[in-house]
């Protein structure tokens, strides 16, 4: 009976201490993420005041682009393109609007991209910056519309069907 008690006391003053400890925690987080969050909003909207704005679409993944006059510097993620899209290939895909309409040092990019795979989200960013691109030189749209840049890959996976394995994969048959 004597150890009941001395385990229930312990255990009482055990989680006495933990609750304590997280409503520390808990009061400290907030004001860390607020701190942050106001400060990497401040930065960007610092960077990017007088930007052309446009949204890029491919399979699921949807790009906001930002086009800033600059050096040709361009943005994924808060990430430079090199480390984002590791991938030459997706990184020729990025950089095609500005190579056709021979912009590569003229803007700056900024992008936040969300969903999908590395392929739709470059094909979104793609998208956004032609879009952005025509949008602050209206000049460009022939050209840009001539290669197939503002048009919206509307391809998007099928969904799954009731009764089937996948969107057309029927069930496996079975002869006996």
């Amino acid at each position: 009976m004597a150890e009941a008690k001395k385990t229930a006391t312990t255990a009482k003053k055990a989680t006495a201490t933990k609750t304590a400890a997280t409503k520390a925690v808990k009061k400290e987080a907030p004001a860390k993420k607020t701190t942050a969050a106001a400060a990497k909003t401040a930065t960007a909207s610092a960077k990017l005041t007088g930007a052309t704005y446009a949204t890029g679409k491919r399979k699921d993944s949807i790009a906001r682009v930002y086009l800033v006059p600059g050096k040709g510097n361009i943005i994924v993620n808060d990430t430079p393109v090199e480390k984002y899209f590791r991938r030459p290939v997706l990184q020729m895909i990025i950089a095609q609007p500005f190579n056709i309409t021979k912009r590569e040092t003229a803007y700056d990019a900024v992008c936040m991209v969300l969903g999908g795979g590395l392929s739709g989200q470059a094909g979104a960013v793609k998208h956004g910056i032609s879009k952005a691109l025509e949008k602050a030189e209206p000049d460009l749209r022939k050209v840009l519309k001539a290669a197939g840049f503002l048009t919206r890959d509307s391809r998007v996976v099928e969904r799954k069907h009731y009764g089937v394995r996948k969107a057309r994969r029927s069930t496996q048959f079975s002869k006996r």
